[in-house]
């Protein structure tokens, strides 16, 4: 337990947010202690064998283009603590009925040639924003994005007009062919968002641009492998974790002069109701959650038998067909319905890294959208996708292992209703988590602070969140007796 008797700082909740947070104040000398409800460490980046014996899966992240590319992640020595990131021959493929795929390739070239009619228009819409790739990173994976955008307003401009725009208005203008249509559908689905919101083009413009720039590698050994490396290199800086302990209430804490909290603003009020003013409880009682997702683990013995050659070379497949049945699947999720075929996220980790199952067998890590607080078993559903596009894959199957969106949130509490984005980021909740403020990482307690997904930049394994709320708290540390 706690060492000291009073600390610089306490982080509640060790995933990669908190850690980011318990670094970047450890690095300034001052003493850290980080809690963790689970007994391992890791909330979203956790792994283990939830199948069979020598097959590791990924939780719940599990592709980590943000790892390679967070302005905060490259200021770290994590290569000095073990992580290895393995990058699969091609970062996504997305199946057709016709038994072709097309690729998001690292090389743009081999990507636009894989879309024929629309190469041109490809590469038109995405070469500028690779070329100007790190600018933009820095830019809106930055706290305060109209100070952040100044230094190259021209570039940057060029890529918001195209992110707030509706992915089905962006691929329906710039695309012709259904191959370009659905590949970026995909892409855009990663925002959780139906296919005609306002910003939902975004994410599928920022992952197709790190695709290219970076990769969408793994972590070797397991996602769990990164927060192993933040937990080393922070014990080495100075901080203490401890594991095993749920904070159910800040008054349960050991003296420190700031709190920091990795956790949604649900569970904020709760265990910090008391230290916050009634308008700041009531903006974030007004905060609002997406939906959530269906897990599903497969142990396999041996590869997926695709069709499309392509999807056998890929760490990322996407199964839902055109854009138009995408966009039908999302926009039911968003009705309260859970879809007949749903739009599905695959990984298959251990084709490039074969530490992740025994000589000769697979893992499978797959999910699909669903409602918020879902308990509808939707594996039949999944793996009815995934052999739409791979006859005989049923046949590979040995063991198989499923989360409802509740039993998501019992693995990460918070993952509320299965929302694992930390709340819906949207036009009016992406710059304004978990309220309107112009420093969204601090709360109605000046020594109490929150730094999870559910303040900007939001979603991924990419620690700035954490970064900028210990940014903001050093800031308090530093001027609190002046």
């Amino acid at each position: 337990m706690a060492t000291k008797s009073v600390y610089d700082a306490i982080v509640v909740g060790s995933g990669p947010n908190g850690l980011a947070a318990a670094i970047t104040i450890a690095r300034t000398g001052r003493s850290v202690l980080v809690f963790e409800a689970k007994e391992t460490i890791g909330g979203g980046c956790r792994s283990d064998e939830i199948t069979l014996p020598g097959f590791t899966h990924d939780r719940c992240s599990a592709i980590h283009p943000l790892g390679l590319a967070s302005p905060f992640l490259r200021t770290l020595p994590l290569a000095k603590y073990g992580i290895e990131w393995i990058h699969p021959a091609i970062p996504l493929a997305h199946p057709l009925d016709d038994g072709t795929a097309a690729i998001m390739d690292r090389s743009l070239e081999a990507t636009a040639e894989s879309l024929g009619q629309d190469a041109t228009a490809y590469k038109n819409l995405m070469q500028p924003l690779v070329e100007n790739w790190q600018e933009i990173i820095d830019a809106f994976y930055g706290p305060l994005r109209p100070r952040a955008i100044l230094p190259h307003p021209f570039k940057l401009a060029q890529f918001g007009l195209l992110a707030i725009r509706s992915a089905n208005a962006l691929a329906c203008s710039h695309f012709k062919g259904s191959a370009a249509r659905a590949i970026f559908a995909g892409m855009s689905e990663h925002s959780i968002l139906p296919l005609d919101a306002p910003t939902s083009a975004a994410a599928g413009l920022m992952l197709g641009m790190l695709a290219h720039a970076v990769g969408w590698p793994i972590a070797g050994g397991g996602s769990q492998k990164i927060a192993d490396a933040l937990a080393a290199y922070l014990r080495d800086l100075g901080g203490e974790i401890v594991t095993g302990v749920e904070v159910q209430s800040l008054d349960e804490l050991p003296p420190a002069r700031v709190v920091l909290c990795d956790i949604t603003p649900r569970q904020l009020l709760r265990i910090a109701g008391k230290r916050l003013s009634r308008l700041y409880k009531s903006q974030l009682q007004h905060y609002r959650y997406g939906p959530g997702i269906f897990k599903l683990d497969l142990a396999l013995d041996g590869p997926i038998p695709w069709r499309a050659e392509a999807c056998g070379r890929a760490g990322t497949v996407h199964l839902g067909g055109t854009l138009v049945e995408i966009a039908r699947a999302e926009r039911a999720v968003w009705r309260g319905e859970h879809p007949k075929q749903p739009f599905v996220l695959l990984a298959q980790q251990s084709l490039f890294d074969h530490t992740r199952a025994p000589a000769g067998k697979q893992t499978v890590w797959a999910y699909c959208h669903v409602p918020n607080g879902s308990t509808i078993d939707m594996s039949e559903r999944i793996e009815a996708q995934i052999e739409r596009f791979a006859p005989g894959f049923r046949e590979r199957i040995l063991a198989r292992h499923t989360s409802s969106a509740v039993e998501m949130e019992c693995y990460n509490a918070n993952y509320i209703g299965g929302d694992i984005n930390g709340g819906v980021q949207d036009l009016t909740q992406m710059f304004t988590r978990p309220t309107i403020s112009p420093t969204p990482y601090t709360t109605s307690d000046k020594r109490l602070y929150i730094c999870s997904s559910s303040t900007p930049p939001g979603g991924g394994v990419h620690g700035q969140c954490g970064y900028y709320a210990a940014s903001a708290a050093l800031h308090y540390l530093e001027n609190e007796n002046k």
